[in-house]
């Protein structure tokens, strides 16, 4: 009988605890919803949103519903399980979980807010210093929205203080059948890893109705429990792509030794564009920041905002399809200089255990160059300093050693990236030196990054206002522009910023011997994008006195394909060293005509995720399938067969990565002697 009743006792205890816990999860979901309802009218009104607003909003809403429920069961059952131990533990447990989750919420919206993307698991490829360096150019924590953020907390913890006092009781027949309406359908979506509704339309409308807590959640516990690929290959030449016509195939030569070695077969494609002059000529490699086709040249979709930009287009060498390898600064260098595989995320996050490459500037430097790398900022950043120092970088100066007389970027709470492209142009234009040894010169630009400050703003919105009423805008147009018109005022101020820097130079006695690439390095995601591949799509020009041939290409090159194809030419017609053998991602740039891609390229978006791989004319993102066009714009296609090679190639390309990770082994000795520093 006692025990009876001891039984009785315990399954009353779990009743009302049971009942309690859901109680709790429910009362927050109104919180949840009265946010995302307030993210989507926010957002919709400071930016361009395709597709009917209540469709949108209900599609928002659902994904709500529907993440709380994934999220939801992972909350009880760890309630659940600390409700065996101390029923008052586990209340306060769910209660502070609720409101950690509600802050969560809070900040990833505000995140999505600044940057027009959602937080995903990149978040892990950053050290702390860059996080509180990223965050500190947002402006660090404003005191409104910080203020808001403890008055929405404070209201939800006094919510589910006293909303279980408010609810009648339930009977246990009922508490149970709603617990299993919560879990079943939880733990199904938990495990099936269901990402939500959305219609389509452009980039950021179908990122913008996404839960952002449940898409951060999913991405962290793929990032956390990634696999190594699966895809086995047997034999050293494997090329990938099943023999694909028309695709450029690599044959590897080395084994598991030096995964990526494959003799030097480099086709030089920029000779017959090239008068021979009578010494090596200086290089000079602009990578601006934020430079995406969507904006920048003739027949850029959201229109033409870089005219000097477009006017030194129509005189040289200029690729209107050209991708970064990244959708970050993180893959510049390494993609740019050194054609150089991911590693786990991103090159440069190897540090220390960065393995000696011989790159541009090290290839160079063996045949006499000069080399140098100047930046506004802190090159400390994404560990690019250590990156430049390992390969022997002979002269590195950034915001730490600028002279004065030289004028800081606006701060933005106390705080500023660094120094403006205007005065990084002028700094390198008074140091760089003008006679003597050839040169190689590396600059990376950074008004075009957030917070897009400028000195005396009110001159360079006056500007991007001229410009739209230049480009024919109807005031439809004109209103969905300014709600970028920070970011098109950067865009103005550093086309400018290039236009003087250009005229400057072009007084300068080595301009004759000059060689000017000019590319992004990625595209702004702050000024929406119409689909995945947007955010890797950037111009490529080269610009010389030294060219007898300007022309346009359309087929599709990348970042990966610039050092392979400076060094053949150098080779071909000045005679430079260079190794038989490379290492290359890459390959030659496309010097077609007509538009077409015969490379396979993986592609990453930030430092936690490759999931993007382009081979010819099809594009694989996660498990979707596009098909490039002409102007670079995508759909979707339905293809499973097509989908399964190109997961096959992407995972060949993965496995290749993986396997000289561990030997930490992409040149021989040999060549690293010879060419490395």
């Amino acid at each position: 009988m006692q025990r009876t009743d001891l039984s009785r006792g315990a399954g009353v205890a779990w009743q009302k605890g049971l009942g309690w816990a859901m109680v709790q999860l429910g009362a927050m979901l109104p919180f949840l919803l009265v946010l995302s309802t307030a993210e989507f009218f926010w957002l919709k009104s400071t930016h361009s949103v395709e597709g009917h607003t209540w469709v949108l909003l209900g599609e928002c809403l659902l994904n709500t519903v529907i993440g709380w429920l994934d999220i939801g069961t992972i909350l009880l059952l760890l309630y659940l399980a600390a409700f065996t131990f101390s029923a008052t533990v586990s209340r306060w447990l769910l209660r502070c979980l609720l409101l950690l989750l509600l802050l969560v919420q809070l900040a990833l919206t505000g995140y999505f807010s600044a940057t027009s993307v959602p937080l995903g698991a990149d978040i892990y490829g950053y050290s702390w210093h860059d996080i509180r360096e990223t965050v500190r150019s947002a402006g660090g924590l404003p005191l409104l929205p910080a203020l808001a953020a403890v008055f929405v907390l404070t209201i939800a913890g006094v919510w589910l203080y006293y909303c279980p006092r408010l609810t009648p009781p339930v009977k246990r027949p009922a508490i149970v059948r709603f617990a299993a309406l919560w879990c079943v359908p939880g733990m199904t979506l938990l495990f099936t890893g269901w990402p939500g509704f959305s219609y389509g339309g452009s980039e950021f409308t179908r990122n913008l109705v996404v839960d952002k807590t449940t898409y951060f959640t999913r991405e962290s516990w793929q990032y956390l429990h990634r696999q190594a690929p699966e895809t086995d290959i047997y034999a050293d030449n494997y090329v990938g792509g099943d023999g694909t016509p028309g695709l450029r195939q690599r044959h590897y030569i080395a084994g598991d030794d030096y995964p990526f070695l494959t003799s030097d077969t480099t086709a030089d494609v920029l000779s017959p564009f090239f008068r021979r002059d009578n010494r090596p000529p200086n290089i000079v490699i602009l990578l601006v920041e934020g430079l995406g086709r969507a904006f920048t040249n003739e027949e850029a979709y959201l229109g033409n905002f870089t005219p000097f930009l477009d006017s030194l287009a129509h005189e040289g060498l200029y690729w209107d399809n050209f991708l970064s390898a990244g959708g970050r600064t993180f893959a510049v260098l390494p993609s740019v200089l050194g054609s150089l595989p991911y590693a786990e995320n991103g090159f440069l996050a190897l540090g220390d255990a960065m393995p000696p490459v011989p790159t541009l500037n090290g290839i160079l430097h063996a045949n006499g160059y000069q080399t140098s790398f100047y930046y506004g900022g802190d090159a400390g950043f994404d560990n690019m300093a250590a990156f430049l120092h390992r390969e022997g970088i002979d002269v590195l100066r950034d915001v730490a050693s600028f002279p004065a007389g030289y004028t800081r970027l606006p701060a933005d709470n106390g705080f500023s990236w660094g120094y403006s492209d205007g005065e990084l142009f002028r700094w390198w234009l008074q140091s760089a030196p003008a006679q003597g040894a050839p040169q190689l010169s590396v600059l990376l630009t950074l008004s075009t990054h957030s917070p897009f400050l400028l000195k005396q703003p009110e001159v360079w919105h006056a500007r991007f206002e001229k410009r739209m009423d230049e480009l024919g805008f109807d005031e439809t147009q004109k209103r969905e522009h300014r709600l970028s018109g920070d970011q098109y005022a950067t865009i103005l101020y550093t086309d400018d910023a290039l236009r003087n820097f250009m005229a400057a130079y072009a007084r300068r006695p080595d301009f004759a011997h000059t060689v000017f690439l000019i590319t992004g390095d990625h595209r702004m995601p702050e000024i929406p994008m119409r689909d995945k591949i947007d955010r890797f799509h950037v111009p490529l020009i080269i610009y010389s006195p030294l060219l007898q041939r300007k022309a346009v290409f359309h087929p599709v090159s990348s970042h990966l394909d610039i050092t392979p194809t400076l060094l053949a030419w150098l080779h071909h017609a000045y005679g430079l060293a260079i190794p038989t053998v490379n290492a290359w991602v890459g390959d030659a740039l496309d010097t077609a005509a007509d538009f077409r891609n015969i490379h396979q390229y993986p592609l990453m978006q930030t430092k936690t995720d490759l999931v993007d791989f382009v081979s010819g004319e099809d594009h694989l993102n996660g498990t979707t399938v596009f098909r490039l066009h002409p102007d670079l714009s995508e759909e979707p296609v339905e293809n499973d067969s097509l989908r399964a090679g190109l997961q096959e190639d992407m995972d060949a390309y993965r496995e290749r990565n993986a396997r000289w990770l561990k030997t930490r082994r992409l040149w021989p000795d040999t060549v690293l002697r010879r060419f490395g520093r």
